[in-house]
């Protein structure tokens, strides 16, 4: 593993405790989108979104109460409830392929998180609710509840043919450093958060998601027909930015003259994995994050770890091939 400046070298075995609960559920391009849905998107004023919305194959027009302006591109509109881009399926081009994609992907989601098997006990009353997948085939009204696992760990809840609401003031807390990213909620029916409620975890619903007033959701709204918010917040943190998609201007093609001064202010790394990359709480640095952020696997206190850290090239060379 080639470092430009510095050379990291594993020197011990690595006992690591692999994360617990199932393999995350895939989102693709829909992964853009804070909110994403079918046939419409409204709010009641007003409500927060951090990150893009997205409609299709419904129209801008299904998109209401965001007081929406129109880029001078025509790919997108712009809300001051929006931290970020709303997006409809008659945009200008290449917006509606963007949508078409996202939609797709949005519904292969649904389908795989459906269709995992669950493993855990479906029992809502536990203090700590562990990892793993759970299903229900009745309706589901979820009081306050905690999810307990590790930032690398996996929740799939499955509702199927019911719908799932939340009671008011309810809470969803995580635990031992448990994120929301990695918790998805897979409903066949209706979605119903509760009045002031915190929701955690991605919304995959086959039907409509209504985010009640007041109420948070900590991740991102997936609706194969509407989502509609009454004053509340959808804090997509793991949504992509989506980049411009609007014709640039030419750049320089000239090689910029390297700085004489400080040559190690960051090291670089060569690795490549195609491991599926997990987002972090933080970002590591950069060897170490090429080497281990995409490891589906945590540290435990009894693993150790032993790290040379050399200042030269060839010292480099010669450590990884001692």
């Amino acid at each position: 593993m080639p470092c430009n400046i510095l050379q990291l070298s594993v020197l011990a075995a690595v006992g690591s405790a692999l994360a617990a609960g199932p393999p995350p559920v895939l989102l693709g391009t829909a992964a853009n989108f804070a909110i994403l849905a079918k046939s419409g998107v409204s709010t009641v004023p007003n409500s927060v979104t951090n990150g893009s919305i997205g409609i299709s194959p419904a129209t801008i027009t299904s998109v209401t109460g965001f007081d929406l302006v129109q880029d001078v591109s025509g790919q997108f509109w712009t809300s001051p409830f929006v931290n970020g881009r709303v997006m409809g399926a008659t945009d200008a081009l290449p917006t509606p392929a963007l949508l078409t994609a996202a939609v797709l992907e949005m519904q292969a989601a649904y389908t795989d998180a459906m269709i995992t098997q669950p493993v855990g006990k479906s029992n809502l009353g536990q203090s700590r609710i562990p990892p793993g997948v759970y299903l229900w085939v009745h309706p589901i009204t979820l009081p306050t509840i905690t999810l307990f696992g590790g930032p690398m760990d996996t929740w799939i809840f499955q509702i199927s043919g019911t719908t799932l609401s939340q009671l008011d003031d309810a809470d969803m807390i995580l635990g031992g450093g448990a994120l929301a990213q990695n918790v998805v909620w897979a409903v066949s029916g209706t979605v119903s958060t509760g009045n002031n409620g915190v929701f955690q975890g991605k919304i995959l619903s086959q039907t409509n998601i209504v985010i009640a007033t007041n109420a948070t959701v900590n991740g991102c709204v997936y609706a194969q027909t509407a989502v509609t918010l009454q004053q509340a917040s959808v804090l997509c943190n793991g949504a992509a930015v989506i980049p411009p998609i609007t014709s640039s201007s030419p750049t320089s093609t000239s090689t910029p003259t390297p700085s004489p001064s400080s040559t190690v202010a960051t090291a670089t790394c060569a690795l490549t994995s195609t491991a599926a990359p997990t987002a972090s709480a933080t970002a590591p640095g950069p060897c170490f994050s090429t080497a281990f952020q995409n490891l589906n696997a945590s540290i435990v206190a009894e693993d150790y770890l032993g790290f040379n850290l050399v200042d030269t090239v060839e010292a480099a060379v010669a450590t990884a091939h001692s």
